[in-house]
């Protein structure tokens, strides 16, 4: 027989669980491989290759690796701007502006309005810098 189990001291979330520190020997892993990264960019760009192979190559492993996280964690480390500057880059909003824009950016090009694209990226950028701008003096005060 399986004795029954003792449900009132049982607690859902464990306290050595929820602090236990298995990642602390990943920067062993997550430095030689950010660096790896790193020279595969630099190599992309000096010796010309694919631009957006490499790209989708390094983006792949550095999510399916966790070094973007690893690499987030570390600028956060830096006092007063390094969280800020990581909620700004996290922020949603802004990478939805990003992403409509390129996809204006490229129907109004594929119909001959480059000129005006070139107007309508400035705009954006002028609305994102100031939307950046005003969450970090917002997070300042």
């Amino acid at each position: 027989m399986n004795p029954q189990p003792d449900h009132e001291n049982t607690e859902i979330f464990d306290e050595e669980i929820i602090t236990s520190h298995e990642k602390q020997g990943a920067w062993k892993w997550m430095l030689p491989l950010s660096m790896v990264l790193a020279v595969a960019i630099f190599a992309a760009w000096h010796f010309n290759w694919h631009a957006k192979a490499v790209t989708s190559g390094v983006v792949l492993i550095a999510a399916l690796s966790n070094v973007l996280a690893w690499v987030l964690s570390i600028i956060t480390l830096v006092p007063i701007i390094g969280p800020i500057l990581v909620k700004v880059l996290s922020l949603s909003i802004i990478w939805l502006l990003n992403a409509v824009g390129y996809l204006v950016s490229y129907v109004a090009i594929k119909r001959g309005y480059s000129k005006d694209v070139l107007t309508y990226r400035a705009v954006t950028i002028a609305l994102i810098s100031g939307i950046v701008i005003g969450f970090v003096l917002g997070s300042l005060a």
